[in-house]
């Protein structure tokens, strides 16, 4: 049975299973999700050594947080315990809010709903382009200081917006989409986090599942599935992507794996600063993943999928026309 490494994020030298778990889909996004499953999946990630569960208010929004919250009363000290704040799920007249007086009440309600004393990485989900970031974070630094909040980082922020964050305190991660189809980060924002000592947490490292091979057709999504408003799961784009992915499971059929192994041992080979967290509900998809960290790519398969996946080949928006503007602000 695959054994899980230890990886290191940021200058405070969080340690993280290699691989986390993205929990937002057991309750949020992707249709219907079976409960005692997603807790039976949760109880099976931290047997098998999986100790970094992502979750955040809006994901519900905030039933996630409450389903975390039994297996933290039970497994607390195994967990290294990641929330989010800064999308303004509740309030209709905003988008996103960095106020700091909203940061306090976020993480306090956050912490009520885990049923927990501390986060360990607390971030902001989506920063607020009308709240200077150094405001934003010095309210973070803020829990900080209280023992509400052990480390802080950001979530989809522009370049400049994370120097300027981590001159007030520094990051421990920033949380970024980051896959074979999306790579923008690779020009700006993964040189300045090693530049800084930031550590990198993919989230859709299996490009919202299409990577998995287990998407063929618009019709395998269910009815209340956000990916039938995404850009990529539409049309022409779905079609042009596919061919991409009957690529990358061409190559997992010659190294006798699934395509979504070989989609995520090439985030894990992106460098050992990168702790990717592919959701899922199942414990066999879990085992698949955890899987992907026995997949060792070799130079002619790096090369190989980075012809595959050149600068123009994903057709699509990662996000809809609204979404892409709460992006790296």
């Amino acid at each position: 049975m695959t054994a899980i490494p230890v990886r290191t994020l940021g200058p405070h030298s969080l340690r993280v299973s290699a691989l986390g778990l993205g929990c937002m889909g057991m309750s949020f996004a992707y249709g219907p999700a079976d409960e005692e499953r997603s807790i039976a999946t949760l109880h099976h990630a931290l047997d098998r050594g999986i100790n970094l569960l992502d979750t955040a208010d809006v994901y519900g929004p905030e039933t996630n947080e409450r389903l975390l919250a039994g297996v933290l009363r039970e497994r607390r000290e195994e967990v290294v315990l990641a929330t989010k704040c800064g999308i303004a799920y509740a309030d209709p007249d905003r988008a996103v809010d960095g106020r700091p007086a909203y940061i306090h009440r976020a993480c306090d309600a956050s912490l009520s709903r885990l049923a927990t004393d501390r986060i360990d990485l607390f971030y902001l989900h989506r920063v607020d382009p009308e709240v200077p970031i150094e405001e934003t974070v010095g309210a973070m630094t803020e829990l900080i200081a209280a023992g509400k909040v052990r480390h802080i980082g950001l979530s989809e922020a522009a370049a400049a917006t994370i120097r300027r964050a981590h001159a007030v305190h520094p990051l421990t991660a920033v949380q970024m989409e980051y896959s074979l189809w999306t790579r923008g980060i690779e020009t700006d924002i993964l040189p300045l986090a090693r530049e800084l000592g930031i550590g990198i947490v993919p989230y859709s490292p299996l490009g919202r599942g299409f990577l998995s091979g287990q998407i063929t057709s618009p019709d395998d999504l269910g009815e209340n599935d956000w990916r039938r408003d995404n850009p990529r799961f539409q049309g022409e784009n779905f079609e042009r992507n596919l061919e991409l992915v009957n690529q990358v499971t061409a190559l997992a059929h010659e190294r006798n794996a699934t395509p979504a192994q070989i989609a995520l041992a090439w985030v894990l080979q992106q460098g050992n600063d990168i702790v990717p967290i592919p959701g899922t509900t199942r414990a066999e998809r879990l085992d698949e993943n955890i899987a992907a960290l026995d997949v060792e790519l070799g130079s002619e398969d790096l090369q190989r999928l980075d012809a595959i996946f050149g600068p123009e080949a994903v057709a699509g928006e990662r996000y809809t026309e609204a979404m892409m503007r709460l992006v790296r602000n």
